[in-house]
């Protein structure tokens, strides 16, 4: 064990060492904002502030959840970046084209498009900032280009368009107009303009756009190369270790005849958070209806088969509300299932620790209401742009709450890291006895839980190292510190960890393999993940040195996936070691589609849109859903699951389950998810990718393509799989109440308890429990 802890401590030390060191390269390389735009002939196009300003705008009228900027955001409306970039493009192409050939460029023969394409080039990606100054030099015909631009996003956000699904007036005045035009604006003069020494844009090239010659770097073709090189090593590696490791039985000596935790008694502090998984219920309820809504704008961009429903409840609002809501309620099942098993470790209660559940619960509760809040009265104009920052909607995706609500929810954090490490002191500072081998491994597998927790307290810190006014690449780096490391990172190392404990604890698996698989996954993992975080900025304006280290490890990241199939298995084998076990069934089945959509969410999905030269061209397309879905929801929402119901089941261990709903949950969510995935994002994906290579990126998210009749019919298949996932979540959320109200238990024993309980009525100690207020406390 000591070597895996050293290993461990090595994997975290060395790579946040290199992301720290990226991190520096990119703030000092980042495009830069300059202080105005002027043309030759002395007119100011863009003031200075305006740039900021403007980003402000868009951030106060949902950010990322209207379109995307530099392939980051949703996907019913444009990437703006793309969008301006290439409507600027025909504007001067058509005025020179006009002025010299006397017709529309697309009528000119290839020979004098080939002419007037290099001349726009050589005019775009010219690097003009001066430095000294902070003035970029732009040719006249560039503000012209920018007015006739204003005058159609004119058309976009003050008049509305259905095919976006904006609702008139998203931005409510001609002065925010055109503040919000300015940002775009240094957007994509950005993603056009060669960086100083170099051949590239600020942003890699990226966009496609073949008209002002954005296409892949070389580095972005080799980068690939070595990233599918080091996948296949690793995979390579990883097979050969589990081939020639020795086989040791992970069964402990032998498994009891009855259910070790039969004769468990909650303590106050456990039936506290009962509360929590009844609110996790009712967010999956929320979550879901708001998905329906959310996709149906894509085919119905004003209202809800024939209601007006953007009018009181805008896109950007629906789909904030669906991210949000699915990272409150599988973060709560997560934070309510450490409290619940807290107890379980240490076999201690501390004092207080029930009103410290309650208080959190209530904090938890006012961050979710008060958020959402404030994000619809942000996007629905009542509040103004810095006052949106604070307690309304920061545009930002994953962490679009408000700067208030967001300090709220770390001070929750911090109060559940207090709350954690209170219950599992005990068990850390006991010392027991040197020479017993389960002993000393359990204190190794509460020391990794207490590590994960105060990772995940301590993480979404990151999220708070921005400002209203910050640069929007350095916010990318530190916003995915928290979607990538905070989320897909030590979360995942907590769910291992407690996982590994409650196999443990139920005599399913030895103490010294638990604490060493656990230790092992959570380096593996994060050796990869850690510097992994990368691949997500590769066309955020950073330097070539986050293409090349993201692309490496992000490839390392899916290595461990790729041989999970052991673990579900093993799960599986696990489930069917005694009869008892049933009782856990369904848990356990749940974490078995954990490592199913792994395998295929994070792994498949995530790999294919991960090489530099296949995310070039599909990011922000719906290959990005198609990942996020099977992976957030597929292994996260699952994993959530799972944990609830593994702490609802051991709440009252003795009383059977009536486990039809939960049948039906399990199914219809795991294959409504599938028929999601494969019926609808993946063709659309891919036909959207097509686009993308072919005609720009522009074309592959623009209503010209988006509603043709092909596109609109594999939208339209969402509908049989949204529609089975959300009949299984509703039966689950069916049955998690029906433990609230009783309908549902079974009346009839299962025969597992342990035999000095055999034949006595249990009946009436249930009902006590049912009836004992501290559940509903």
């Amino acid at each position: 064990m000591k070597r895996l802890w050293m290993a461990f401590a090595a994997v975290m030390i060395v790579s946040f060492l290199i992301l720290g060191w990226i991190g520096t390269r990119i703030y000092q390389e980042m495009p830069p904002i300059p202080d105005k735009y002027v043309t030759t002939d002395g007119v100011t196009l863009i003031d200075s502030g305006e740039v900021g300003e403007g980003q402000n705008v868009w951030q106060s009228l949902g950010g990322m959840q209207v379109g995307s900027i530099w392939g980051h955001g949703s996907y019913v409306a444009p990437d703006w970046t793309a969008d301006w970039l290439h409507r600027e493009s025909v504007f001067i192409l058509d005025k020179w084209s006009s002025a010299e050939f006397s017709q529309p460029f697309a009528q000119l023969d290839s020979e004098r498009q080939a002419q007037l394409s290099g001349r726009l080039s050589d005019l775009m990606r010219t690097n003009t900032f001066d430095e000294s100054s902070g003035i970029v030099t732009i040719d006249p015909l560039r503000a012209e280009a920018f007015n006739a631009n204003v005058d159609h996003y004119r058309t976009v956000f003050i008049d509305g368009n259905a095919d976006y699904a904006i609702p008139a007036n998203s931005i409510s005045s001609e002065e925010r107009l055109r503040k919000f035009s300015a940002f775009v604006f240094w957007t994509s003069w950005a993603a056009s303009t060669t960086r100083p020494n170099d051949i590239a844009s600020y942003t890699n090239n990226w966009p496609h756009e073949p008209l002002v010659g954005n296409r892949p770097t070389g580095d972005n073709i080799v980068w690939t190369g070595v990233s599918v090189i080091m996948l296949l090593a690793g995979i390579s590696g990883m097979a050969w270790w589990y081939a020639s490791r020795r086989e040791e039985e992970e069964k402990p000596d032998s498994i009891p005849s009855y259910d070790p935790l039969s004769r468990w008694q909650a303590t106050p502090s456990q039936k506290a958070t009962i509360k929590y998984f009844w609110i996790v219920a009712a967010l999956i309820f929320a979550q879901m209806g708001l998905g329906i809504v959310t996709a149906h704008y894509g085919v119905e961009g004003e209202g809800f088969y024939g209601f007006p429903l953007a009018e009181y409840l805008p896109y950007s609002v629906s789909r904030t509300w669906h991210v949000q809501i699915g990272l409150f309620w599988i973060a709560t099942a997560w934070l309510a299932s450490g409290l619940f098993i807290g107890p379980l470790v240490s076999n201690h209660e501390p004092k207080f620790q029930r009103l410290g559940v309650n208080v959190l619960f209530g904090a938890l509760l006012l961050v979710v209401v008060g958020s959402l809040a404030g994000e619809w009265l942000s996007v629905k104009n009542y509040m103004s742009d810095t006052v949106s920052f604070y307690l309304g909607h920061q545009g930002y995706e994953y962490v679009e709450l408000g700067r208030v609500w967001q300090i709220g929810l770390m001070v929750g954090l911090l109060l559940w890291l207090v709350l954690m490490l209170r219950v599992l002191w005990p068990a850390l500072r006991q010392k027991g006895d040197p020479n017993s081998t389960e002993a000393n491994s359990q204190r190794h597998l509460v020391a990794l839980l207490a590590v994960a927790t105060g990772a995940i307290a301590l993480f979404y810190g990151a999220g708070l190292t921005w400002g209203q006014h910050s640069h929007l690449t350095m916010v990318e780096y530190w916003r995915w510190w928290v979607v990538h490391l905070w989320v897909e990172g030590f979360f995942e190392v907590f769910a291992t960890t407690v996982i590994a404990f409650v196999f443990m604890r139920l005599n399913l698996v030895r103490p010294g393999l638990a604490a060493a698989a656990a230790l092992l996954a959570a380096t593996i993992f994060l050796s990869g993940g850690i510097i992994g975080t990368l691949h997500h900025l590769y066309f955020s304006g950073t330097p070539t040195v986050a293409l090349a280290w993201g692309s490496v490890f992000s490839a390392l990241e899916v290595v461990p996936l790729t041989l999970i199939g052991f673990d579900a298995m093993e799960d599986l084998r696990r489930s069917k070691s005694s009869p008892w076990v049933q009782r856990y069934k369904w848990p356990i089945y749940f974490f078995v589609s954990v490592a199913v959509w792994n395998m295929i969410g994070a792994g498949i999905f995530g790999f294919m849109i991960n090489p530099p030269i296949a995310l070039y061209y599909m990011q922000g397309l719906n290959t990005t859903p198609l990942h996020a879905h099977a992976a957030l929801f597929g292994v996260y929402g699952m994993l959530g699951i799972g944990l609830m119901l593994m702490c609802l089941r051991v709440l009252i261990p003795g009383r059977p389950w009536k486990d039809g709903m939960l049948k039906i949950g399990f199914w219809g969510m795991n294959i409504g998810l599938a028929a999601m995935c494969l019926l609808s994002l993946l063709p659309v994906g891919l036909l959207q990718t097509k686009a993308s290579v072919e005609s720009g990126y522009w074309f592959a998210r623009s209503s010209e393509f988006m509603q043709t009749d092909l596109m609109q019919t594999l939208r339209w298949m969402r509908v049989p799989g949204d529609t089975i996932f959300f009949l299984g979540a509703v039966a689950l959320v069916w049955f998690i109440f029906g433990l609230w109200t009783g309908h549902s238990f079974s009346k009839k024993p299962d025969g597992f308890d342990p035999p000095e309980n055999e034949g006595e009525d249990t009946s009436e100690a249930i009902g006590a429990l049912e009836r004992e207020p501290a559940l509903m406390s």
